[in-house]
């Protein structure tokens, strides 16, 4: 007889645990039906920003630059929502950077929200465009352009919301690092995104591609394509860069904007700065003898600025110097969201250095 009440029992919980998931997407249906019944026909809840459908007048007219048309587009949206445009473009460009060929679409908006965020908690439907029932369920997606749809498709919906959202935490940069905070679990994707924005914010603009050779040639130098090589000390290894050698002394140069990542002492690379470009391109000088003076990390840099000057750290504990000749260990790496990869620089070091010849530097 225990027996059998202890089957009897037994059974209950599992039918119980098996529709508790059932009875969850039950009761979110019930409260979508509930609302669509007493919701009068043709009804779309109002934008708490009244100008929202304006966009596209707010919009300037610009010229084909892609760069132009997006720039005209984060400051007019920045406009609309109260937030500040360096914020807006800072995040999208990171989510451009990590596409190998971002599209050729000016209107194209990289970021977006999770599915979760954008349609609601508890919201069943994912992707959710229905603006009512995004409402509903306290999601962050809205209709920006007044077509009836909260779509991650459309680039004005989502930056709008983006702007939104930004807004609620306000305008200063610690805000900003709070609001951060809730779109990103990952610290370094966090900190890519803050350099990115003072980058903008400084230069006030997109278009930071420039790019110079790395070395002052008034200098004498020499350098050839050795990335992949072997490498052995501490440990066998490949060569992740191209070795340019040179007078102890010589000027290194940036090669790009950016901001100082890091900046100190590696035990294979010595004396070495790490500098990010707004492509998340990561480049890595070495075996520096010292640093431009006064340069330290978070610090913005322009192409053909000097950072520092070639030497022979590395190879051991902090201040080894002389197990090598003197040279730049200059490398290119890429981050793709979730890992660094390096990739050869020679070609890049060529073009560069073939247009510093042109320019008659």
């Amino acid at each position: 007889m225990v027996m059998l009440r202890e089957r009897r029992r037994r059974a209950a919980r599992t039918f119980f645990l098996w529709n508790r998931h059932a009875a969850i997407q039950l009761v979110a249906l019930l409260r979508v039906a509930v609302f669509l019944a007493f919701m009068p026909i043709g009804f779309v809840p109002v934008m708490p920003f009244a100008s929202m459908t304006q966009y596209v007048q707010a919009v300037p007219k610009t010229n084909d630059d892609p760069l132009d048309h997006r720039l005209a587009r984060y400051q007019s949206v920045a406009g609309i929502t109260g937030t500040r445009w360096s914020y807006l473009a800072a995040i999208d460009q990171f989510h451009r950077s990590l596409i190998v060929k971002n599209p050729d679409d000016p209107d194209a908006v990289s970021f977006r929200f999770p599915d979760v965020l954008w349609g609601g908690p508890g919201n069943p439907r994912a992707p959710e465009e229905d603006v009512r029932l995004i409402n509903l369920f306290g999601g962050l997606g809205i209709d920006a352009d007044g077509d009836q749809k909260a779509s991650q498709d459309n680039p004005l919906d989502v930056l709008t919301a983006l702007g939104r959202f930004l807004h609620r935490f306000g305008d200063d940069p610690e805000n900003f690092r709070e609001a951060l905070a809730k779109l990103y679990d990952d610290e370094k994707k966090r900190r890519i995104i803050l350099g990115f924005e003072r980058l903008i914010a400084h230069y006030g603009r997109l278009d930071l591609d420039e790019k110079h050779f790395v070395l002052d040639r008034r200098y004498p130098y020499s350098y050839t394509n050795t990335f992949g090589a072997t490498r052995g000390w501490g440990g066998r290894r490949i060569h992740e860069g191209a070795d340019l050698f040179a007078s102890y002394g010589t000027p290194v140069k940036s090669a790009s904007y950016g901001y100082v990542e890091v900046i100190g002492w590696n035990n294979y690379g010595g004396w070495r700065i790490g500098i990010r470009d707004l492509n998340n391109v990561y480049y890595y000088y070495a075996h520096l003898a010292h640093f431009k003076k006064g340069l330290k990390e978070g610090d913005l840099v322009e192409p053909g600025e000097v950072i520092g000057f070639v030497g022979s750290s590395g190879y051991g504990p902090p201040g080894t110097q002389g197990k090598f000749p003197p040279h730049l260990h200059f490398g290119m790496y890429r981050y793709t969201g979730k890992y660094e990869w390096a990739f050869d620089p020679t070609p890049y070091l060529r073009r560069w250095e073939k247009n510093a010849r042109a320019r008659g530097e």
